[in-house]
């Protein structure tokens, strides 16, 4: 990245399962590249094995100085395109990015549930490691899980938290 620019938070679409590789040639090119990965553990026939997977499929985030160093991303190997609307990349907020970071490192919080919030409703986190985060509480069959929807790139994610960290927007 060079010096004295303003950098913002970009989404490229990447070909199918090359996010990794996409994202280790942007550090190469000293861009600065962040793909959120979740572990999982995978079956084969043979045996079972952890392996990371990324949390949005085909997604690989980049901070750049647009005017500058777009070209150097479009000719990155499996870069497809920038996410936006059209022909302008949409910026994605640093606070997000922030978030994004912070469900890679609270994983477990992917999978606990969340009860006594209404269906549907806006919910802020009060504490925690999601202080601040803002979602739309959903139920799935008999669990309610609060749902952060990142407009930016148009994807959402599950997050559980405890009830008593929530407090419910008008």
């Amino acid at each position: 990245m060079i010096e004295g620019l303003d950098p913002h938070w970009y989404a490229v679409y990447v070909r199918s399962r090359y996010e990794k590789k996409v994202h280790q040639w942007m550090l190469e090119k000293e861009l600065n590249s962040f793909l959120p990965l979740l572990e999982t553990v995978r079956q084969w026939s043979d045996r079972k094995k952890k392996v990371y997977e990324p949390l949005f499929r085909g997604y690989v985030f980049v901070q750049i100085d647009m005017k500058h160093e777009h070209v150097k991303v479009l000719e990155t190997e499996g870069v497809v395109k920038f996410i936006g609307i059209g022909r302008n990349p949409s910026v994605i907020s640093p606070r997000d990015i922030e978030w994004l970071k912070t469900l890679v490192r609270e994983p477990d919080a992917l999978h606990q549930t969340v009860s006594s919030i209404p269906y549907g409703k806006k919910v802020r986190v009060l504490a925690g490691p999601f202080k601040d985060l803002e979602g739309v509480v959903v139920k799935e069959g008999r669990e309610e899980r609060l749902v952060v929807f990142f407009e930016s790139i148009m994807q959402g994610i599950e997050v559980s938290i405890s009830p008593d960290l929530l407090l419910q927007l008008k």
